[in-house]
């Protein structure tokens, strides 16, 4: 069935009477219309059979309306954008159930391939964690062993806003690797978070361990 040949089914705005059956429709009432009798009911117009898929899913409707043999499209008129608007269809019940059969198993398909790419996004992230890792073991060539997986895993967490999310860390610069080890040992080896639970403000806690920090980060720089 081509478009120019779609059957329509209005979502009526006013009392309607079938031109057919002579019943009295009320308002809101679900018409077909001809140019011989105006307004049919959908029973009149052998459109009852069909049951009513409504809009919100573009696959299930398209495969719906594929597998029908007949169809209507249902449409209501919207007075704030002054136009019919599309509900959703009227298809048969048998191309209902084969068309959500069709889009249950597109679903497990979506599932695994969303497993397999979560899969892949761990692996990919567990290997950028390693060469971050190396990173900070070339930088800090005397960082105790082990600690430096640990800075890795702290900096690069997901959406953690942290410095090894950012552009610069994903390219190993060695000023983001810095911030990285920086931060490490401000929160680790030093009174710098007890010093801001006790309402000292951040620059000012950063200013009174600074030297401490800078003590390791030269310790961790020196060759063995």
């Amino acid at each position: 069935m081509s478009t120019a040949e779609e059957f329509k089914v209005f979502i009526s705005h006013r009392e309607s009477i079938c031109g057919e059956c002579k019943e009295d429709l009320g308002n809101h009432a679900w018409i077909f219309l001809t140019r011989e009798k105006g307004a049919l009911c959908l029973s009149c117009a052998d459109l009852d059979h069909l049951e009513f898929l409504p809009s919100g899913d573009m696959a299930l409707t398209i495969r719906a309306k594929k597998y029908s043999s007949l169809y209507a499209v249902v449409l209501k008129w919207s007075r704030a954008r002054k136009r019919y608007e599309r509900q959703g269809l009227l298809v048969q019940k048998e191309a209902i159930d084969k068309a959500e059969d069709e889009c249950l198993k597109d679903a497990d398909i979506r599932e695994r391939r969303r497993l397999r790419e979560a899969e892949k996004r761990v692996e990919l992230d567990q290997e950028f964690i390693r060469q971050f890792a190396e990173r900070i073991r070339e930088l800090y060539s005397n960082v105790p062993k082990g600690r430096e997986i640990k800075i890795a895993e702290h900096a690069c967490q997901k959406y953690s806003g942290r410095v090894g999310r950012s552009a610069a860390a994903k390219a190993f610069d060695e000023s983001a690797v810095d911030l990285a080890v920086i931060a490490h040992i401000r929160h680790t080896m030093t009174e710098y978070d007890e010093l801001l639970s006790r309402g000292f403000d951040r620059y000012e806690a950063r200013d009174m361990v600074e030297e401490k920090v800078y003590g390791v980060l030269e310790e961790w720089r020196k060759e063995n």
